[in-house]
């Protein structure tokens, strides 16, 4: 077929034939060593798909599959090199599981078998007509929506025992998941690490859903809470303990009773505190502040903690006998820019879970968007993520601020950047830069800053004396 055949037939059916609305957000690749049929296909679905790529070989397919993830593949059975078949398997194999339509002009029943065994989702024989084609294409990304709202669906109504808190299926997300689901049932001491937004609370709150026990979960921010009234909080008091305890107090401790007592910013608790803590979990006792005898609690603790403490430990900050006991096992919260590949979930996950909050229809966030949202550093890690998401669906698309048109470029004085940040940056260097940026944005306003950033106040005044500005 000639290109300019394949432009004239695009044409004569193109105001009869329609892809579904689901299109308008869909990449396709079209792999085909002719260039008519690559021309014909491309011109046809171009004006409805948000992204048409075209390829000659497998080769050159698989070069622009690693850089860009399409919803749909369009493949030529006989391909120089590689055949389409072939292809097709070593992506199965890979656990590739983009929808493809095979095509060829050769085909037999044997052949079209040997495709769908491969995996292929449609088998269409050359020459077929345009509707032919549209039709396949709208069935494949027609099942491809189902299946992600069903996703939706299976996350709202999981049963117990799933992990419905924990979203993506990249390496790091399934390592995690596993040692939640080995370490839920027992009652060993967890230790939760990870940077600031990574969702340590969320693998908190999934160990105690899966444990079974029948006491609530108690989460307590140490960071938030002044040290003076910190043994009060956790512990409780009787009444006359100190001046403004006019009636004695049960703390969280008592509260956690039979099910989970979350720790989080565990080393912002003082020296002093730490000890006491100690003895609670040595003892499994507790004793309110002024009270002259122990009580009994019956509490698994689970501590998190955005700094190393094994670097707390060697700077004296934290104590090594309580590390030891907190560290019976660890478990390691990736950030977000370890697992790119699960930010569409994500995204997806969170534009419909915040669309039913704020009453707004979800955003149609599509192949773009997402390489936008893969491009960016995140800082802020899954929290932050949230928040752009929720930002857009108030905004109805992407906050443009976050996501300049030349987020990769270079800096004559600083060399290649992302998003206005030096790649060659450490993350401690990325933080910084982030929290003085949203600091100057709230004008200096500490306490809405740390809110913004899902920080404590503590924290945040922490950092900027270790960075030299004034608190």
């Amino acid at each position: 077929m000639s290109e300019a055949s394949a432009a004239a037939r695009a044409r004569d059916v193109e105001a009869d034939v329609r892809l579904d609305a689901y299109s308008r957000n869909a990449a396709v690749l079209i792999v085909d060593d002719e260039p008519g049929m690559r021309n014909f296909l491309s011109k046809a679905l171009k004006p409805h798909c948000a992204l048409v790529e075209t390829a000659d070989s497998a080769e050159t397919a698989e070069a622009l599959r690693r850089r860009c993830s399409f919803d749909l593949m369009i493949l030529d059975i006989r391909l120089p090199g590689r055949s389409g078949v072939e292809w097709l398997k070593e992506l199965r194999e890979k656990d590739v599981r983009n929808d493809v339509i095979v095509m060829t002009a050769y085909a037999d029943l044997e052949t079209a078998i040997e495709a769908l065994r491969a995996g292929a989702a449609d088998f269409l024989l050359k020459p077929f007509r345009l509707e032919q084609i549209m039709a396949s294409v709208n069935r494949c990304l027609e099942r491809r929506r189902i299946a992600r709202e069903n996703f939706l669906l299976r996350r709202a109504t999981t049963r117990k025992g799933e992990l419905e808190e924990i979203v993506g299926n990249t390496a790091p997300v399934r390592e995690v998941c596993d040692v939640i689901q080995r370490v839920a049932p027992t009652s060993a001491t967890v230790l939760i690490e990870g940077e600031t937004g990574a969702g340590k609370e969320l693998v908190a709150r999934a160990i105690h859903r899966l444990s079974g026990r029948s006491g609530p979960f108690v989460p307590v921010n140490c960071g938030s809470i002044s040290p003076d009234l910190l043994e009060s909080e956790l512990f409780g008091h009787v009444r006359g303990a100190f001046t403004s305890a006019h009636s004695s107090r049960e703390g969280l401790f008592s509260f956690a009773h039979g099910g989970t007592l979350f720790l989080d910013e565990i080393s912002e608790m003082s020296l002093g505190m730490q000890a006491k803590l100690l003895r609670a979990l040595e003892t499994k006792s507790i004793r309110p502040v002024g009270a002259d005898r122990e009580v009994p609690v019956k509490v698994r603790v689970l501590a998190a903690t955005n700094r190393q403490l094994s670097a707390e430990v060697e700077s004296n900050r934290f104590r090594e006998d309580l590390f030891f006991r907190l560290n019976v096992l660890a478990i390691t919260v990736p950030p977000l820019r370890e697992r790119i590949e699960d930010i569409p979930e994500l995204a997806t996950y969170f534009s419909h879970e915040l669309a039913d909050d704020l009453g707004v229809p979800p955003i149609p966030l599509g192949h773009e968007d997402f390489d936008k949202l893969k491009n960016y550093s995140w800082p802020g890690n899954v929290r932050e993520l949230k928040n752009v998401i929720e930002r857009s669906l108030l905004l109805g698309k992407l906050p443009g601020d976050l996501f300049p048109s030349d987020a990769v470029g270079t800096d004559a004085a600083r060399g290649p950047v992302d998003a206005g940040i030096p790649l060659e940056w450490s993350m401690e260097q990325v933080e910084k830069h982030h929290m003085l940026k949203v600091l100057d944005h709230m004008n200096g306003n500490k306490t809405q800053a740390a809110k913004s950033l899902g920080v404590s106040r503590k924290t945040l005044e922490r950092k900027l004396k270790a960075w030299k500005r004034e608190p």
